[in-house]
Order: C-alpha cells, then structure tokens, then sequence
C-alpha cells in the first residue's frame, strides 16, 4: 500500500507542477472528501469540494487567480494509503499583485489508485489578505 499511495502522491505532485489538469482530475475519486479552510468570501476557491468536478474548479479558480513563484516540498510521509506532503511556497495573487509567502501541509488519503481524501492546510490568512485591494498592506 505505501507504494501504491507515494506512486498516487508523485504523481499528483507531478500533475500540479506542470497545471495538468486532465491528470489532476483524474487522480482523485469520483466523490472525493476535499477541505481547505479559509473565508471562501475572500478567496472563492478555499473551502468544500464533493466531486471531480468541483475538484477541476478549484484549480481553475487557483490557476486564473495566482502567479506560482516557488514552491518547496520538504518532507513526504507516508503510511499506508495515508500521506502527508509539508513545504512552502510562494505566489502572486494576480488580481492584487501581492506576493504570498506560505507553508503548507497536504494530508490525503489514497484507496486503490485514487485520492479519496484531500486536505490543504495553508496560511490562508496571508492568502485572503493577499486577495484583498483595501484595507490590509
């Protein structure tokens, strides 16, 4: 199963890196249990998605929205169909302009050779911040 699961991670990684989204898509189950918490007010892409296509809307609300900089994968666990991807990365918020700097901690669960489980923790105050035009530097 470990392998299994960092075949499914690399490959995901590998996918994101190149903005494949065919590939992305399709690595994820069919109703996949999908959080990334953060003010979806601010930021419409954060928050709840339930299938694949709500899973293709957040890459191309991500996508259309930010500039990446760098990103940095520092440690990737796994253990059995569960896996756990830590880093950084920095981007630049394409309506502001502003540049984030955050970490991020990726945490999915892997059955057969899809991902059913996806969770993004990510210094999503500094990505809301970075969205927003008044009020915040």
């Amino acid at each position: 199963m470990n392998e299994q699961t960092l075949n499914t991670v690399h490959a995901l990684l590998s996918a994101m890196g190149q903005r494949d989204l065919e590939s992305i898509t399709n690595l994820f189950a069919e109703k996949p249990d999908w959080f990334i918490p953060g003010d979806e007010r601010l930021v419409p892409w954060l928050g709840i998605r339930r299938s694949r296509e709500e899973v293709k809307d957040f890459f191309l609300q991500l996508w259309s929205a930010t500039e990446p900089l760098s990103a940095q994968i520092d440690h990737l666990f796994v253990d059995g169909n569960q896996a756990a991807v830590i880093g950084t990365f920095s981007s630049k918020m394409l309506p502001t302009g502003k540049v984030v700097d955050s970490l991020f901690h990726i945490h999915l669960t892997v059955e057969g050779d899809l991902i059913t489980r996806y969770r993004l923790l990510e210094d999503t105050l500094a990505v809301s911040r970075g969205m927003q035009t008044q009020g915040v530097p």
